[in-house]
């Protein structure tokens, strides 16, 4: 064979070789691939749109600028504004585009600089995606993701709880929450310099923004030198909160109707009234709270009475179980579905704190009645609702340990999951799968 032979039959082989290695490495399943293989060949978007392929630009909606004068910017003729518009009336009305909100636009990188789409945030976490490719338009909507934050915070209470959650930069609705799932155990009008409080929680944001908190993984709370210990387990389909013994923290009747206020007047026998300026018997406890405030039902129960009751103005009166009374007085209005005979709930919304009657302002008269006897609202006992099924012990010792070790600073708060919440512990799961042959 002459060497010019030769150099061809290498030259076929080297061909044959790089095709073969070529056909290989394409067909390596996804799988197989590294991250930063399937990073790089995966365009990178936003707002599901690829962002190599545009010039980028994000402002904010001036005040009083419309959808119009800010496609118009952009070299958008009123025509196609028009049809926009009103091809948009379903899925957004573009009337509603408010100064201070962000927009972003996507341009060709030619020398047009044509707008190819124009990005509207509604809201924080809403927006809408107008889409000008050719002579089509397109719309569609979207959200941005939800991103998770796990986080462990405590505080001590010098002055309230509202100030120890800013002081510590925690969400002040954190504070609505710890308030929701302790409201059986704690007298929130009533918390001193020196209580303290420790929360497991999840934060939400979006983007860098927070958004709020999702659940709370577990809490205790020291109160008048007692800790009061929050673990949440499901039962009954019903994820609620329970103290480390396994006891429900829900209880037959809330510590107060309304959150945040303060007391004004407590219960009395002889208190000189407001208006009249004479003493006689005060069977209730005031709460001071503007005006608005929600009102809730202490218990469960049915309305009994709904009405003008001359000094106590617009007043509430439901019948709960062994033998009590609540009763609401100086409401400025009731609750919708609030009628003579309608069931309520712990917890529902039944009228709202006003001044009317013989009130010297905005405040929430609230009594209880046993067998028709006035009782101070705030000596009523309370016993817990059912606890923690005996069957369901050890799924909730596991839950109660993680939670403990994780509030003792022993384990990360990451360990918590849903799954410890809601089935079998992991070692019952390892068991299962053991058996079963899987891994």
């Amino acid at each position: 064979m002459t060497k010019k032979n030769i150099g061809i039959v290498i030259g076929i082989l080297l061909t044959i070789v790089a095709v073969i290695i070529l056909i290989t490495k394409n067909s390596i399943p996804e799988e197989n691939l590294t991250e930063e293989q399937i990073t790089k060949s995966e365009p990178q978007k936003l707002f599901e749109i690829p962002i190599d392929d545009y010039k980028i630009d994000v402002g904010k909606v001036a005040d009083g600028a419309s959808l119009s004068t800010i496609l118009n910017s952009y070299g958008v003729s009123p025509a196609v504004i028009d049809r926009l518009a009103r091809q948009s009336r379903n899925t957004f009305d573009v009337r509603k585009i408010r100064g201070g909100n962000s927009f972003t636009t996507f341009c060709s990188k030619d020398s047009t600089n044509r707008l190819a789409y124009f990005v509207y945030n509604i809201n924080i976490k809403e927006y809408i995606v107008y889409g000008f490719i050719g002579d089509s338009i397109t719309i569609r909507t979207g959200e941005k993701q939800v991103r998770t934050q796990r986080r462990i915070d405590s505080a001590k209470i010098e002055s309230s709880l509202w100030n120890a959650m800013i002081a510590r930069s925690m969400s002040p609705s954190l504070a609505m929450e710890l308030s929701e799932i302790f409201a059986w155990s704690i007298d929130f009008f009533a918390l001193q310099k020196g209580d303290a409080f420790k929360v497991i929680y999840d934060e939400e944001f979006i983007d860098s923004t927070s958004i709020g908190n999702g659940r709370i993984w577990g809490a205790w709370f020291e109160h008048s030198g007692k800790r009061y210990y929050a673990i949440p387990f499901e039962q009954k389909e019903r994820i609620s909160y329970w103290d480390e013994n396994g006891n429900s923290l829900r209880k037959n009747l809330l510590k107060a109707p309304l959150k945040y206020s303060r007391i004004s007047s407590k219960f009395s026998h002889s208190r000189l009234h407001p208006v009249l300026r004479i003493r006689r018997p005060h069977h209730g406890v005031d709460y001071a709270a503007p005006s608005g405030t929600p009102v809730m039902a202490v218990a469960d129960g049915v309305v009994t009475s709904r009405g003008y009751s001359g000094g106590g103005g617009h007043t509430v009166k439901i019948k709960h179980s062994q033998g009590l009374v609540s009763g609401y007085l100086h409401l400025r209005g009731y609750a919708k579905g609030i009628v003579v005979g309608a069931r309520v709930n712990q917890g529902q919304v039944i009228g709202y704190v006003g001044s009317t009657g013989l009130s010297t302002g905005p405040h929430l008269d609230f009594r209880i009645w046993r067998n028709g006897t006035p009782i101070d609202p705030l000596k009523v006992p309370s016993t817990p609702t059912e606890p923690v099924n005996k069957s369901s012990m050890p799924r909730f010792t596991a839950v109660r340990d993680s939670v403990l070790n994780v509030l003792n600073n022993q384990s990360t708060p990451n360990i918590l999951n849903e799954m410890l919440l809601k089935s079998k512990p992991m070692a019952d799961h390892i068991t299962d799968s053991l058996n079963n042959g899987t891994k």
